[in-house]
C-alpha cells in the first residue's frame, strides 16, 4: 500500500516552505521549525507526524510580508475585479455548426496525442531526455518516443524501466491528464452547467479511487472524505496548492463553454477551488478560457490573451505568461525560450518542476512557437521537460481545437485507435469520437441552461 502517499513527508515540509515564500508570507517566526522538521527522519519516524501536521496548520496563519506586489484573490468576484478587458463571449447563440464536432474531436484527440507523447518520459530531466534523443539521432523531437532501442542506449537511459512508449501501446492508456477531462464531462453530465464545487467533490469520491489522485488532488480528496469542504479543502495541510493539478483539469470546462471564455473560467474556478488557491486556480481558469476562445481565434497569441483576460492582471501567473509573450515578440528561438525558463525554474526541485507557473510558461511557449503546426507545438512543449505529459496534453488540446480533427496529422492520431482508457468509473474504455459527440450534446444543453 502507498501509505507514504497518505501521510506528511519531509518533502511536503520542504514544499510548504517554498510555497509560503511564493505567496509572500513572512515565515521568520516558523523558520526554525521548518529547518528542524526538514532535517528530521520524518519519513521513517511516524511519531513525528503530529509535529509536522501542527507546523502545516500554523503556517496557514502567517501574515503577508510588507510590500508584496501581487494581487491574488481566491473569490470569483474579486478575481473578476482584477482581470483586464477581454472578449468574455464571442456569440450570443449556440455555436453549433458543421465544424463544431470536428473542433471538439480535434481537442480530444490533440489532448490524448500530446499526453501520450510526454507520458513515457515524465520526470526525465534535460540531460536524460535530450541525450536519449541525440544518441538516437532524433533531436529535435519530431515523433513519439520509442522503447525499442539498442542495449547501450537502454543501459544509459534506463528506457526499459518505463512504460507508455508508442511501441508499447495500442490506444491512449490511462493518465491523470485524461482522467480529469473525462471527470469534467461526467460532472456536467450529472449536475449540469450549474454544478457546485461540492458536486465535483462528490463526483471524485464516487468515481475515482483515492490512490488514482496525486499531490493537491490527493490532499483535497482526503480532506473531502473527512468533511473538510471547499475552499478549506484546498488549504488544509496542502503544500501543493499552486501546483499544476488544477490546470490539467481545465479542458472539458473549456470544451463545454465553446465561444464563452468567461463561462469557461467560472466553471474552472468552481472546480479548482477544491484543491488549489491563487495561481493554482488561475491556471485552470486560463486554460479553460483559452479553449473556449480557441474555437473562434486562429492566432495563438489571441488565444493566450483571451485566457489572460479571465485572471488577475497583477498575479504571478499573468506576469510569467506576459514574459513569454514578450520573448516571442523579441524573435528569440524556442531553444532560447526554454533556456530562459530553465534559468528561472530549477527542474531538480519538485516545487519548481510541478508548479503551475513554470509549466504554464511552457504551454504558452509551445503555442506561440507552434506557428499553428500541431507537431511543432506539442514537440516544443514536451522537449522543454518539466511536466511533459501535462504540457503536451494542454498544448495538443488547444491546437486540436483551433485546427480541428480533420487537420491533425495521422502519424499523431492513428496510434490512438479512437480509444481512451481511464480510471474513472463508467469510462474505463471509451471511444474518443464518442466522447466528442457527448461533448457536443452537452454544449447544446449548456447553452439552453444559460439562455
Amino acid at each position: 500500500m502507498k501509505d507514504d502517499w497518505l501521510r506528511v513527508k519531509r518533502s511536503d515540509i520542504v514544499t510548504e516552505r517554498l510555497q509560503l515564500i511564493d505567496e509572500g508570507r513572512n515565515i521568520s517566526e516558523l523558520e526554525h521549525e521548518f529547518e528542524r522538521i526538514s532535517a528530521s527522519n520524518l519519513d521513517t519516524d511516524l511519531g513525528l507526524q503530529s509535529m509536522a501536521q501542527a507546523l502545516l496548520d500554523k503556517a496557514q496563519e502567517l501574515p503577508e510580508v510588507a510590500g508584496y506586489r501581487y494581487v491574488e484573490p481566491n473569490d470569483l468576484e474579486e478575481i473578476r475585479a482584477e482581470r483586464p478587458d477581454g472578449p468574455r463571449r464571442y456569440s450570443d447563440k449556440p455555436p453549433i455548426d458543421e465544424t463544431t464536432y470536428d473542433k471538439i474531436l480535434g481537442a480530444w484527440l490533440g489532448r490524448c496525442a500530446g499526453c501520450l507523447l510526454g507520458k513515457p518520459i515524465e520526470g526525465w530531466h534535460t540531460e536524460r531526455m535530450w541525450g536519449y534523443l541525440k544518441d538516437l539521432d532524433r533531436y529535435p523531437l519530431s515523433d513519439y518516443f520509442i522503447s525499442q532501442v539498442p542495449p547501450d542506449i537502454d543501459d544509459k537511459y534506463e528506457v526499459s524501466k518505463r512504460w507508455g512508449f508508442i511501441d508499447q501501446v495500442q490506444n491512449m492508456p490511462e493518465d491523470d491528464d485524461t482522467n480529469y477531462t473525462v471527470v469534467g464531462l461526467g460532472v456536467i453530465k450529472e449536475f449540469g452547467i450549474g454544478f457546485t464545487s461540492e458536486n465535483v467533490g462528490e463526483f471524485w469520491l464516487t468515481n475515482i479511487p483515492l490512490l488514482k489522485t496525486c499531490t493537491a488532488e490527493r490532499v483535497a480528496y482526503r480532506n473531502l472524505s473527512t468533511l473538510i469542504m471547499p475552499p478549506k479543502s484546498a488549504t488544509f495541510r496542502n503544500p501543493y496548492r499552486e501546483w499544476i493539478g488544477a490546470q490539467i483539469r481545465a479542458d472539458f470546462y473549456g470544451y463545454v463553454s465553446l465561444m464563452n471564455p468567461e463561462l469557461a473560467a467560472e466553471l474552472a474556478w468552481r472546480d479548482a477551488r477544491i484543491s488549489h488557491i491563487k495561481n493554482g486556480i488561475y491556471g485552470e481558469m486560463w486554460v479553460a478560457a483559452m479553449l473556449a476562445a480557441a474555437a473562434h481565434e486562429q492566432d495563438p497569441k489571441s488565444v493566450i490573451q483571451a485566457g489572460l483576460s479571465e485572471i488577475p492582471a497583477r498575479s504571478r501567473l499573468a506576469e510569467a505568461i506576459n514574459d513569454v509573450m514578450s520573448w516571442h515578440e523579441e524573435g528569440i528561438s524556442p531553444d532560447e525560450a526554454v533556456s530562459r525558463i530553465h534559468k528561472r525554474w530549477n527542474q531538480f526541485i519538485p516545487h519548481h518542476w510541478c508548479h503551475v507557473i513554470s509549466n504554464a510558461q511552457i504551454v504558452a511557449m509551445g503555442l506561440l512557437w507552434s506557428d499553428l503546426d500541431f507537431e511543432k507545438g506539442i514537440c516544443t512543449a514536451v522537449q522543454a521537460c518539466f511536466d511533459t505529459d501535462c504540457n503536451g496534453a494542454t498544448v495538443g488540446s488547444i491546437l486540436g481545437m483551433m485546427l480541428g480533427a480533420s487537420n491533425l496529422p495521422k502519424k499523431w492520431i492513428a496510434p490512438l485507435n479512437d480509444t481512451l482508457q481511464t480510471g474513472v468509473a463508467g469510462y474505463h474504455r471509451v471511444k474518443i469520437s464518442g466522447l466528442a459527440q457527448q461533448t457536443v450534446n452537452l454544449i447544446n444543453r449548456a447553452w439552453q441552461e444559460i439562455g
